[in-house]
């Protein structure tokens, strides 16, 4: 009888289904599609200061309460909205981080307006617009935060985004794989 291989993945997924779905589907792929920057916009700023898979387990919630991730819709979002966002137990309800996503929404907007597409805009500071491969052994510690991400998030902030950092940013860019942090041999890399 031959020999299993074993699955190599990277560690910080664990066994929970759902991330080891997300690890092997989603992480690190490059993401070019407007309205799934914009999602993932959303669901880092509302990550900020919680773990990941609080929020990959609420996702389904926000796609629901943030109007199937429209950043139109969700620009045009008022006090009516707020409260009935405050009051939604699905997602995180912190009135900053929703005011955020709000205000987030309409700085997105206005990225499109300048660039054509956000796309366009985020995936302008990698080199050549490709992504930023990195060789993770299992003993390089993954950085929390890079030049690249500081570069990207004080340009964020200039434009008036909320809850973009440096670390939601780096994140952000793990996500929709403008980096790739896989670690050497892992199924998905």
């Amino acid at each position: 009888m031959p020999e299993q291989q074993k699955i190599v993945r990277c560690h910080w997924c664990g066994t929970d289904p759902l991330y080891i779905k997300y690890h092997d589907e989603e992480w690190g792929k490059p993401v070019y599609d407007d309205k799934t920057l914009f999602e993932f916009l959303i669901l880092e700023g509302a990550q900020a200061g919680l773990s990941w898979i609080t929020i990959l387990r609420r996702r389904a919630h926000y796609r629901k309460a943030f109007a199937n991730f429209e950043v139109k819709k969700v620009a045009c979002f008022g006090e009516e909205d707020v409260a009935r966002l405050l009051q939604d137990e699905g997602i995180i309800r912190n009135r900053l981080k929703i005011l955020g996503a709000i205000n987030n929404a309409a700085r997105f907007i206005e990225i499109q307006t300048a660039f054509g597409t956000f796309s366009k805009y985020i995936w302008g500071f990698l080199p050549d617009g490709k992504p930023v491969v990195n060789q993770i052994d299992g003993n390089n510690k993954v950085p929390a935060t890079t030049p690249l991400s500081d570069a990207i998030s004080k340009d964020m902030k200039k434009r008036g985004f909320k809850f973009f950092g440096s670390t939601i940013c780096y994140a952000y860019m793990q996500a929709t794989g403008m980096v790739n942090d896989h670690i050497e041999g892992c199924v998905a890399w």
